[in-house]
């Protein structure tokens, strides 16, 4: 017991054992991003003081207009959208029981594309930007269960369901290719930043509209705890306790796609991050869905930010999309891992 904190309620029906490594990790991941958003705040085409940018987190200086409304809105979005990637990832993951699971390449990225590109090509404009995660969710959706229907056949193998998920996201990106050089030159550009996943342009209502989303859909995630933690000891054992395996399952599903489908809605197409993030978090961090849950979240937000910061300031004046760093990253790493699981998908 020497390796756990007991956190005890004053009646003693609630009782809470917290890993002491993981705490410990939790908290440096927690200060390392505080840490890469004070800095992503200092850079860009202008160079702010760190000194400076503190003190105007709590007060005002004479870069409040960079600060708060040019740079402040992209770094709290990518922030927020790695931590909805990353948790995405680690659902999606646990519940198809593969490690190449990630909402990019299951093709749940792809259909959360379309639903946002339809909004973006015929409804930006008519309808408020309020519902364009609506949108996308939508697609993700729809996508989700046009793989899972493909990939039943007497249950829904793992292999199988990752493979469809490929030929899907290949069909979404054949469509959304479609509608970006079928329309105005105008929302062909919007629509081909958008796919590249660049922060470029975020701004306070989308920042106010996507945060309540994003950290509901997490907070939620961490009631499933209990449960995920004893599905991991199998079906038929989680069955035997009790646990409604498939209603379970359906629940994570949505959160994992809400969580994608929401998290690309204004920030595009930023590849991998819910293949990496997770796979760090386990190697870092004890089996215990909540510790998980927030490492994924963590180090989801950290591979964003790092991303957009060399974005806007390796290639200046240009302002590279974070989606590019993230794919070159993330595209080796899934060739590790196809390679590393080579033997069980020959099976």
């Amino acid at each position: 017991m020497g390796d756990y904190y007991t956190v005890r309620g004053k009646t003693g029906k609630f009782s809470m054992q917290i890993h002491k490594r993981s705490l410990f990790i939790l908290t440096s991941l927690l200060l390392a991003n505080l840490a890469v958003f004070i800095i992503s705040l200092s850079s860009g085409s202008s160079y702010i003081p760190i000194g400076v940018v503190i003190e105007e987190l709590v007060s005002e200086s004479d870069h409040s207009f960079i600060l708060n409304e040019l740079r402040l809105p992209r770094v709290l979005m990518g922030l927020i959208v790695g931590a909805g990637l990353g948790v995405s990832g680690l659902i999606l993951q646990g519940m198809i029981r593969n490690p190449l699971g990630s909402p990019d390449i299951v093709g749940v990225t792809g259909g959360a594309s379309v639903g946002a590109v339809i909004f973006i090509v015929f409804l930006l404009g008519e309808v408020s930007v309020q519902w364009l995660p609506l949108a996308s969710i939508t697609g993700a959706a729809v996508a989700t269960s046009i793989i899972y229907l493909l990939s039943w056949k007497n249950g829904v193998t793992p292999m199988r369901l990752i493979l469809i998920g490929i030929g899907v996201s290949a069909l979404t990106n054949a469509i959304v290719t479609m509608f970006m050089v079928s329309s105005e030159s105008a929302i062909a550009s919007k629509v081909y930043l958008w796919l590249t996943g660049s922060l470029y342009g975020a701004n306070w209502q989308e920042v106010t509209i996507l945060v309540p989303i994003i950290i509901s859909l997490i907070f939620l995630s961490l009631f499933f705890t209990g449960t995920v933690d004893v599905k991991q000891l199998g079906d038929d054992i989680a069955t035997g306790m009790g646990v409604r395996v498939q209603f379970f399952r359906f629940l994570l599903l949505s959160l994992s796609v809400g969580l994608a489908g929401a998290s690309v809605s204004f920030a595009g197409g930023i590849a991998f991050v819910g293949l990496i993030a997770p796979h760090i978090a386990r190697l870092l961090l004890s089996r215990s869905f909540a510790n998980l849950v927030l490492g994924s979240a963590f180090i989801g937000s950290l591979i964003v930010m790092i991303a957009d910061i060399i974005a806007r300031t390796a290639f200046l004046p240009s302002d590279i999309p974070a989606g590019v760093f993230t794919a070159g990253i993330g595209a080796p790493f899934f060739i590790y891992l196809l390679y590393r699981n080579r033997k069980a998908m020959s099976e």
